[in-house]
């Protein structure tokens, strides 16, 4: 069975690179913050669009 940090990452199929579904996946896997250019940032989760998403 996959652990919880596992499930909280979704790989988006291809590149390895990670998707995910919102800031709460993204800190339980254990990933936040996540940065413009490194995997799994998406600028849907940067709130104040400066680069850094799930940063609070």
């Amino acid at each position: 069975m996959p652990s919880a940090r596992r499930q909280a990452a979704v790989d988006s199929g291809g590149g390895g690179a990670a998707y995910y579904k919102n800031c709460s996946a993204a800190k339980a896997a254990g990933a936040a913050p996540l940065l413009r250019g490194r995997p799994g940032y998406r600028a849907a989760l940067d709130r104040d669009g400066d680069g850094v998403a799930c940063e609070t």
